[in-house]
């Protein structure tokens, strides 16, 4: 058993780790630190964003359970969480970058958006090749391995500007896109293991979701008035390269070729506080854990009083963290960023 649990521990090392809006990378070992006090073995992350959680609880042995709206979160969680045992195969990859015949549809829409010509063309002929794979978890691993690939060949990551801007020089930002497709493929295989439980991912809508655990963990965006938490504006672009754009409307006056965002319960602050109540109201039979923010709205002495009409006893855990609000340089570093991290826990 110690052994496992050391296997599981070196384990996490392999998480395929991103830049994204609000990951708790940094702090994930804080968190953990107050988690692994509470009596639970299955465990829900409601708004799993970059994953990193949910992946951390499965190496610990948790039964783990993941949601988000966002389809290529989801998907990653499918890969590496959900999935406890397939890979891709080299005769896999073969098929992945075999040259196809497809109607070029990112050639055309997004020509000289956010990558060259001969980018376009690999990302439309493999995107092609991922729709024949037979088998649910090889499609997850090349559709995460792929939105991975384009996030690192973008500057911080995101789709919300034209061209190379941003760019700070990095060597990622010099290499093709198939270069780091099949790259990715490697970290994605090796980031699979089994934890002994039955785990799953789910790509639905918080407030409908009918999913429960005994540890419930909440994430929401987090709004303030002067941040923009809309993820599909950020990430519109692999959001729909997962989707193949099905179902989505591109709105074709955006310079970025972005779709109409998601409608989000936390996109407005009168909208946010009754979020949080039914969410506290869904979840009440589960101990609750939520992260949130210092500058956000729920204040810290609202959303304790409004978890204390559902649990009776909260206690409010503080982690120092800065977060880099805006997409702007200039906002790097400036002290008025500097938060604290709250994590609240209702028993």
């Amino acid at each position: 058993m110690q052994l496992a649990i050391e296997t599981f521990n070196d384990q996490f090392s392999y998480f395929p780790g991103s830049r994204y809006m609000g990951s708790k990378n940094k702090i994930i070992h804080n968190l953990w630190e107050h988690l692994s006090h509470l009596d639970f073995n299955s465990f829900l992350d409601l708004f799993a964003g970059s994953n990193v959680v949910g992946y951390f609880l499965k190496t610990k042995g948790k039964q783990v359970k993941t949601n988000d709206f966002m389809a290529f979160s989801h998907i990653t969680s499918k890969a590496i969480i959900e999935n406890s045992h397939i890979q891709l195969t080299q005769s896999d990859i073969e098929l992945l970058l075999q040259k196809n015949k497809n109607n070029g549809f990112i050639q055309k829409t997004f020509k000289d958006i956010f990558y060259s010509e001969d980018d376009n063309i690999f990302l439309d002929t493999v995107r092609q090749n991922i729709s024949v794979l037979e088998n649910e978890y090889k499609s997850a691993l090349a559709l995460s391995a792929l939105v991975r690939a384009c996030k690192k060949k973008r500057s911080r990551g995101i789709f919300t500007f034209v061209g190379e801007r941003y760019n700070d020089g990095r060597a990622d930002m010099r290499r093709t896109l198939k270069d780091h497709f099949i790259e990715n493929i490697e970290l994605f295989n090796k980031a699979v293991f089994d934890n002994g439980q039955e785990n799953s991912s789910y790509n639905d809508r918080s407030e409908t979701i009918k999913v429960t655990a005994d540890l419930v963990y909440l994430d929401p965006p987090y709004f303030t008035p002067k941040s923009d938490n809309d993820y599909a504006r950020r990430y519109h672009f692999v959001e729909g390269l997962v989707k193949n754009w099905e179902g989505l409307t591109i709105q074709e006056h955006s310079i970025v070729k972005k779709f109409e965002s998601y409608k989000s319960p936390f996109a407005k602050k009168e909208a946010a506080y009754s979020a949080f109540e039914h969410l506290f109201e869904q979840h009440k039979n589960s101990i609750i854990a939520i992260s949130y923010s210092s500058n956000s709205y729920p204040t810290k002495e609202e959303l304790i009083q409004m978890l204390k009409q559902f649990k009776s006893s909260v206690e409010v855990h503080e982690i120092d963290h800065t977060y880099s609000f805006g997409n702007q340089n200039h906002k790097i570093g400036n002290q008025n960023n500097r938060v604290k991290e709250y994590l609240f826990i209702g028993k």
